[in-house]
């Protein structure tokens, strides 16, 4: 079993930045995948970013150039940090391990950021 604990997220006026930070712990392996994922109201959930152990990120066209994904394989952390967040980057935002050897993913509990003025 994996745990992931997710802290950030929150309410910000556009344009502005929030940080989602995921510690995961359980069975992990070096090779696994981490990474965000995000889920509006009555849309299904869809990436945002993942980033592999040796730093190659993946982004969804719509975050591209606004949101980094960073990976701390020593703490087995993964950090999202959004930049000039729009009203559409509102969400439920969910930290993501994919355990390649099983194929299981494991998900966070999740956390709301909301873009409003």
């Amino acid at each position: 079993q994996v745990q992931l604990v997710e802290t950030g997220g929150g309410l910000v006026q556009p344009g502005g930045s929030l940080s989602l930070s995921c510690v995961a712990s359980g069975r992990i392996f070096n090779m696994d995948l981490m990474g965000w994922y995000r889920q509006a109201p009555g849309k299904q959930r869809e990436l945002v970013a993942r980033v592999t152990t040796t730093g190659v990120t993946v982004y969804a066209d719509s975050v591209k150039g606004r949101f980094t994904i960073s990976r701390d394989n020593a703490k087995n952390t993964v950090s999202l940090q959004m930049n000039s967040l729009r009203p559409e980057d509102t969400a439920i935002y969910y930290c993501n391990r994919h355990v390649v050897l099983s194929n299981t993913h494991y998900w966070g509990q999740g956390t709301q950021v909301t873009v409003s003025s």
